[in-house]
């Protein structure tokens, strides 16, 4: 169904997890969130672990769902950055990308703490990164979530920021 159905099915998705997990977990699914609550005093190191743990877990879980459910042929959403472009281009977009998800999270955090339109302004972005920027870098924005179908798919070159340093790192 194209490039909107791609944006807005993971801007409905995360939409829906931050009203249902807000309360519990302030609903960060991504390590890179993990690390910005971390740095701001929004999370104890204690539970640095246990967080880090969930995210990764959770997205090896749904990305063995995928192949079950689903199967193999889109490598269970491995990313799949646009090699047209050069490598430091694709991850400057990508952290473009994570920059803009991380402000706006920050942003309703700081001043709305998950209420009202939290979870609309986060997927919103979400939708609008992968609208926007997905051409370029497949705008994953959550290295949990490009982990996670990579190994499990066997596509390790494509797993998003990780994928990249490591052919930046070999060229």
């Amino acid at each position: 169904m194209g490039i909107p159905f791609i944006a807005f099915a993971p801007f409905v998705g995360v939409a829906i997890c931050v009203y249902c997990f807000g309360k519990v977990s302030m609903a960060h699914f991504n390590p890179t969130v993990t690390i910005g609550y971390l740095i701001t005093g929004h999370l104890r190191k204690n539970l640095l672990g246990c967080y880090f743990g969930a995210e990764i877990i959770g997205a090896l879980l749904a990305s063995v769902f995928v192949k079950y459910a689903i199967g193999t042929e889109a490598n269970l959403g491995a990313n799949a950055p646009n090699y047209n472009f050069s490598l430091p281009f694709i991850f400057g977009v990508e952290v473009l990308a994570s920059v803009l998800l991380m402000a706006v999270i920050y942003a309703v955090v700081l001043t709305k703490g998950l209420r009202g339109f939290s979870g609309i302004g986060i997927g919103g972005i979400v939708g609008l990164d992968i609208f926007f920027l997905g051409y370029v870098s497949s705008a994953s924005m959550n290295p949990a979530r490009s982990l996670a179908p990579a190994l499990i798919s066997g596509y390790l070159w494509d797993c998003g920021c990780i994928g990249l340093l490591l052919l930046l790192a070999l060229h």
